[in-house]
């Protein structure tokens, strides 16, 4: 009876507080800064991306989360009237975000999911039970924002993403959300999102990523993922490395706060099989004293995604322990409806092309061992562009051991790296023969002349690469 009782306040305060929130930031409204939404999105893509920057600073000037509060405070403070779930890590944290989503959904509560970057359309970051905001939502909210964007220019300027982040907090309390699930950008201690204090965290795999700006040491990584840990809140994570491991527990002792490792202080495993009905795929089974997931069938093909599922079902298992009602027969349904694009995504059959927004050397190595079990090939060209700022060699020595051919070229961001410098790399490591070309629609119709009716195209490298090839192939 308590925990009904607990519950009924907790889902009941976000909508109370939600409804403050709008009646505050109304009050805030200017004049209509812009009277269509082409004029709207314009004014948000002029401002400073650091998504697109190829040389870029890490540090309190560049991301500050005073900025960031500033900018909030403008609008009322949205992300104080928001119950969250927070999400860093290096790979698989726009998949755990998206499993974790699904499955508070399908428990009957309104979701709010925030993830960058995009794939095809900048809307796919902000969701609300799977419905990404509209034209008409963006317009208003950047109306809304306007005024205290200007205002803020004369003195300290906020950036795209820090705007995407207000908008997705002041759309998150204009529709009433019961939680909202916030995947961080980049890092952790100083990411835009960083401002929220959630009832739960989680920690996906960590491993070597923008490391011209986080670090070239795992432990230097781990502590800039760390950096969203907030006292009291409890943080889960999976098995990382020893040197990122000792980071986590370091920094969860510092914020007083409670560390969950699945496989070890949660019962956790899985194992890869294939059925008639489901073919090649992982089911996982997880147990602790309220949750009980026994051969679940993970959505997403891959024992990475496994990982990231279990990771998912815990961070449920926290939020059931502090008054949510979860069905874990619901949420297993609601797993079943998990769908992102850009993640092992088949967008063509006729030949079969396959896309995955795999960004790091760890996503790659993984994608190689998932396409292994999953999808039956004689041969497989790989089509890969990467941005300068990844770590090149790293992904270049895991592709060598999955690819038969290699075509690389680059997609429309300005920070990608240049196909010439990408093969004579790939050449340094493993001596193979690679081909160049500097637009995805050559490097296809050098594919489609290299294969046969069982060999496999596989596009891979950033999403910008793989977001070009989608809407080559997919309707939006």
């Amino acid at each position: 009876m308590t925990s009904v009782t607990k519950m009924s306040t907790k889902r009941s305060s976000p909508r109370t507080a939600a409804g403050k929130a709008v009646s505050s930031i109304v009050s805030l409204r200017p004049t209509k800064a812009f009277r269509t939404y082409k004029q709207a999105i314009g004014y948000l893509f002029e401002k400073t991306d650091y998504e697109k920057q190829t040389r870029l600073r890490y540090n309190v000037d560049t991301f500050d989360l005073k900025r960031m509060g500033k900018l909030l405070a403008g609008v009322g403070n949205p992300h104080k009237k928001l119950t969250c779930a927070h999400i860093a890590g290096t790979k698989g944290k726009g998949s755990t975000a998206h499993m974790l989503a699904k499955m508070l959904e399908a428990n009957g509560y309104k979701v709010g999911l925030y993830t960058s970057p995009h794939v095809v359309d900048l809307h796919e970051r902000i969701i609300v039970n799977g419905e990404k905001i509209s034209e008409h939502q963006m317009l208003g909210l950047i109306n809304r924002i306007y005024a205290t964007v200007e205002k803020m220019l004369k003195t300290d300027a906020p950036t795209f993403f820090e705007i995407m982040t207000a908008l997705a907090f002041m759309h998150f309390v204009d529709r009433e959300v019961d939680i909202a699930v916030i995947e961080t950008g980049l890092g952790g201690r100083l990411d835009s999102t960083n401002v929220i204090t959630p009832k739960v965290v989680g920690v996906t795999s960590i491993s070597y990523d923008h490391m011209n700006l986080l670090g070239n040491t795992l432990d230097s990584i781990a502590k800039e993922k760390a950096g969203v840990f907030k006292k009291g809140v409890p943080v889960v994570t999976v098995p990382q490395d020893p040197e990122a491991m000792k980071v986590l527990k370091r920094e969860a002792l510092a914020t007083k706060s409670q560390l969950i490792v699945t496989g070890k202080d949660v019962d956790f495993s899985y194992r890869f099989e294939s059925s008639r009905e489901h073919g090649p795929h992982t089911r996982i089974c997880l147990t602790t004293p309220k949750t009980r997931f026994e051969h679940l069938r993970v959505p997403l093909p891959g024992e990475h995604q496994a990982i990231n599922c279990g990771l998912a079902i815990a961070m449920l298992d926290k939020l059931k322990e502090d008054g949510y009602e979860i069905d874990d027969e619901k949420a297993a349904k609601g797993l079943e409806r998990v769908s992102i694009p850009g993640r092992m995504e088949m967008v063509c059959y006729d030949p079969r092309i396959l896309i995955d927004a795999a960004h790091n050397a760890a996503s790659i190595k993984a994608l190689i061992h998932a396409i292994g079990q999953h999808i039956p090939y004689d041969s497989m060209v790989i089509i890969f562009g990467c941005g300068q700022d990844k770590d090149i060699r790293g992904m270049l020595t895991e592709l060598q051991y999955g690819a038969d051919k290699v075509i690389f070229t680059r997609s429309n961001s300005p920070k990608a790296a240049y196909p010439e410098e990408l093969a004579e790399i790939y050449t340094e490591i493993c001596g193979k023969m690679c081909q160049t070309t500097l637009s995805i629609s050559e490097a296809l119709r050098i594919a489609y002349s290299a294969i046969g009716k069982e060999d496999l195209i596989c596009i891979t490298g950033s999403f910008y690469l793989v977001g070009q090839a989608r809407m080559k192939y997919v309707p939006n």
